[in-house]
């Protein structure tokens, strides 16, 4: 069973016993947070779509690390100018694990 969620504004799709690296989520290492945006549920052939979202989907997941993403460079530059300005920015990120994908018939997967 897969599932494609919603979270910082962003789509994945994922399967249980997977590892993502997502936007900045609020938990502790080892916590676990239900995430209740689920677009489309699936499972073999047969997919659930929802309007935008499925009623009373839910995956859970566990937060494994919190970390900082690789510095990104900003280079502004203006030529014959004597103008360049340099600035650098790091992202936050949270590493989760799938626990579990439960359908709106609140069946477990």
């Amino acid at each position: 069973m897969y599932a494609v969620i919603v979270t910082g504004g962003r789509q994945y799709r994922v399967a249980q016993g997977e590892t993502l690296r997502v936007e900045k989520l609020e938990g502790d290492i080892g916590s676990e947070i239900k995430l209740d945006q689920v677009l489309m549920l699936g499972e073999g052939e047969g997919i659930t779509l929802g309007a935008p979202l499925i009623a009373g989907a839910l995956v859970t997941v566990k937060v494994v690390s919190h970390g900082r993403a690789d510095k990104i460079r900003i280079v502004k530059f203006r030529r014959r100018k004597h103008f360049r300005k340099e600035t650098g920015h790091r992202q936050h990120y949270t590493e989760i694990e799938i626990v579990g994908i439960t359908g709106a018939s609140g069946k477990k997967e």
